[in-house]
């Protein structure tokens, strides 16, 4: 018989194994769950963004119909703050003070949407019921609600104790250097933006269950996440003081994360500590407007740039300053996120003097962290819409202007300004490809045709780089279980990326078993030691390396039984179609029965981990084109095209998935979404009747292809790709926006999100000159 090796390794087109249950309603999220004698509760948030506060009498809610638990911030003063552990160093050396998220607050609060008390009842209707009789006395204040004017004198306080509302100071790179490059330069260009603030909205809103699982001695919390195990590290190690094996975190199904779902927020905290109280489960589940409120928000940067060049448009130097909102408190990881996008300044480009200066502010608004990209899309859309404003201060067309500052093929390994160490790339390639796909040449014919129906049209360019899969591993372990199938257990965490298929591909590859007999299970500490969890996009350049090698250990362990059984050499045993066979006979045993021959369990089970040195870095070329209607400011997205380098393509379907989303979202940035804080610190955009999302026809259908280098950091050439989409969609869409207002009426810079009416507002402004 003939061993027949199924298609399902590296590089093939398999369809996701995870949709059949997804697509018949069969997922299981969060809130789907419900515990034996569930309680439910709600969080009495601030109404004013910045106050004093004083909580009458607890004892009217107390007794309310159906009231099992209320808890102020005294009640939970036990418990530790949230608190972030990446503040960098400032210029002196120091690391600044952080100001850490309160369970609960207990005396004033900082934004809207701030957690003053949780009241848990029989239901979430009743608890809502009884939170209205709390009398909460607010004393408000004038706040602080706009980054550009954080740091101005007459500025409110977010935290009077500072004396300002500046959170750090960062810099990178070197100061004099970057002076005497601009002292030699012909010509400077210079910009100014604001990177507008974000809200995820992934399509699942968060929920928690907590429980206190007296037969355990320990807690347990379910709940949508991006990794349980920095989570319950967290949460033991911050809130709770105790022993990380005295919280169990099970993550079911994640209806998208985006970055946003990574943190720990005070509802996991609460809803455990509700049902310890209790001795009965407790259920937590946000509403859209709560979302709104108060899941950490992304971008909000002001920034001012300029580029010192030769007379020949040869970059010289690059300098940067940039204020940060972090919002009214610091929270996980949002320090170190404006530092990752300014260690990516100089993008693609060899640009050899960098002087950035990056400001953190304190506003009473919503926490700002993570959001797809962390940093990266920020630094991507700085630097090229900087090249596009270079190429037309110079008269260069803007793939002349790159081409000629490109970091050419022969310099890699390359080091950049601040430390990056690219190690391949072939930039100009993918641009020209790029070019050709999207009919650059042929532009002019489709202006003059949008031109006699009265449009204008632009057409944008972004070649972006991005560092991902940073420094670390992520083990995986793979089991024969006694059916003959194959399990995988990992500690990333799928929020829609098809972790289930592209794990199983690494793994059917080593043993030549059908994916459909493999399984992975993430979402659970009792199930593996430690997980990284995901972002970054490092779950399949680093998971995936761990699973292949996993599954080439239990491999060879299979192959070592059946040598044993069948009375042959372990290297005259093939596998496939879940046997293993002696080589040119028909002479075999079934994986079911290689589990039941097993002497030690331990020869059923294989760990395998990857540790990575340095980040990798995908790269590539966006281009977008747009017609607008000048009369009512309309912005269509014609035409897309995608040219990526992600070193090696594990699954050609799962990947165009990923950067489609991504796309997605970059485009609504650039076009569409904006969190707006009035002066007052309320949310103006606190639903979808003012947030504007991209929908299927807010985008054309893209072309993508790749175009991989392999990468030499990563042992399996891949370079990463969750993030890259929105990366290069930002800048693409806005700098084909900007060329369409330049052609026809002289603009050269227009805020995002580029709406109709702004565009509208600037051709009227243009007209009137």
């Amino acid at each position: 018989m003939t061993v027949v090796t199924p298609k399902f390794g590296m590089g093939a087109s398999v369809l996701r194994v995870e949709d059949g249950a997804f697509i018949t309603g069969k997922g299981r999220y969060t809130d789907d769950i419900a515990a034996a004698a569930q309680l439910h509760g709600y969080v009495l948030r601030s109404p004013v963004a910045k106050a004093s506060f004083t909580i009458g009498s607890l004892e009217d809610a107390r007794t309310a119909p159906g009231v099992h638990l209320v808890l102020s911030g005294a009640d939970v003063a036990h418990l530790g703050a949230l608190k972030s552990t990446v503040m960098q160093k400032q210029p002196d050396g120091s690391r600044a003070p952080t100001r850490d998220i309160p369970i609960l607050c207990r005396d004033r609060v900082h934004y809207v949407g701030d957690a003053v008390a949780f009241i848990v009842a029989d239901s979430r209707a009743l608890a809502q019921d009884a939170a209205e009789l709390i009398e909460v006395d607010y004393d408000g204040e004038d706040a602080a609600a706009n980054t550009a004017t954080a740091l101005d004198a007459e500025a409110p306080l977010v935290w009077p104790e500072l004396g300002s509302n500046r959170a750090f100071i960062y810099h990178l790179g070197d100061k004099a250097r970057a002076d005497s490059a601009f002292a030699k330069a012909d010509h400077v260009t210079s910009i100014e933006f604001i990177n507008n603030r974000l809200i995820c909205n992934y399509m699942e809103p968060r929920s928690a269950i907590g429980e206190w699982r007296d037969d355990e001695d320990r807690f347990v919390l379910t709940t949508g996440s991006q990794g349980v195990h920095s989570m319950r590290n967290v949460l033991t190690g911050q809130v709770f003081g105790i022993e990380s094996d005295k919280l169990r975190v099970v993550t079911p199904d994640v209806g998208g994360g985006f970055g946003t779902k990574a943190f720990v927020y005070r509802e996991h905290a609460l809803v455990l500590e509700a049902a310890r109280r209790l001795g009965r489960p407790v259920k937590w589940a946000s509403d859209r407007t709560e979302h709104f409120l108060t899941d950490a928000q992304g971008r909000d940067n002001v920034v001012k740039a300029e580029m010192a060049m030769d007379r020949n448009g040869r970059f010289l130097g690059l300098r940067v300053r940039l204020l940060s909102n972090v919002g009214a408190y610091v929270s996980q990881y949002g320090p170190v996120i404006a530092y990752i996008g300014a260690s990516m300044s100089t993008g693609v480009y060899d640009i050899q003097a960098l002087d950035v200066t990056i400001e953190g502010v304190y506003t009473n608004t919503c926490p700002v962290d993570a959001y797809r990209g962390a940093g990266r899309p920020e630094a991507a859309l700085l630097v090229e819409k900087l090249t596009d404003a270079c190429a037309r201060d110079l008269g260069l067309t803007v793939d002349e202007i790159r081409r000629r500052n490109f970091i050419r093929p022969e310099q890699f390994p390359y080091r950049t300004q601040t430390g990056r160490l690219y190690d391949v790339g072939e930039f100009e390639a993918h641009m020209d490809l790029s070019m050709q796909r999207a009919g650059w040449a042929a532009f002019p014919d489709r202006l003059a045709e949008a031109r006699s129906r009265g449009k204008i049209r632009g057409l944008g360019m972004a070649t972006y780089i991005e560092a991902c899969a940073f420094a670390g591993s992520e083990p995986a372990r793979v089991e024969l279980n006694a059916d003959g199938t194959v399990s995988v257990f990992i500690g990333t965490q799928s929020n829609g990326q098809g972790h289930a298929t592209a794990y199983a591909q690494f793994v059917s590859e080593k043993l030549n078993l059908d994916v459909a007999s493999i399984s992975v299970h993430q979402g659970d500490t009792d199930q593996l030691a430690k997980g990284g969890g995901t972002g970054g996009s490092r779950s399949i350049p680093l998971g995936g390396v761990s699973a292949s090698r996993a599954g080439a250990a239990l491999a060879e362990k299979l192959k070592k039984i059946a040598a044993d059984e069948l009375e042959a050499a372990a290297a005259d045993i093939e596998l496939g179609n879940g046997e293993a066979r002696i080589v040119g006979t028909d002479r075999a045993m079934a994986f079911a029965d290689l589990h039941a021959a097993a002497k030690n369990p331990d020869d059923l089970k294989a760990m395998g981990e990857f540790v990575q040195d340095e980040a990798t870095y995908p790269n590539g070329t966006h281009i977008c084109e747009v017609e607008i209607d000048p009369e009512t400011g309309t912005t269509e997205v014609v035409a897309y095209t995608i040219v990526d380098d992600f070193g090696a393509t594990v699954n050609p379907i799962l990947l165009a998935g990923q950067v489609h989303g991504g796309v997605v979202q970059g485009i609504g940035q650039a076009l569409q979404e904006e969190a707006v804080y009035g002066e007052d610190g309320q949310l103006l955009t606190a639903s979808f009747m003012d947030y504007t999302m991209p929908r299927a026809d807010s985008v054309p259908s893209f072309h993508f292809e790749t175009r991989n280098v392999p990468s030499t950091t990563n042992a399996m050439g891949m370079k990463g790709a969750g993030e890259a989409g929105t990366i290069g969609a930002t800048p693409a869409a806005l700098n084909a926006v900007t060329d369409a207002l330049h052609r026809a009426y002289g603009i050269t810079h227009i805020e995002m999100p580029a709406t109709p009416l702004r565009i509208w507002a600037a051709i009227e402004a243009a007209r009137q000159q």
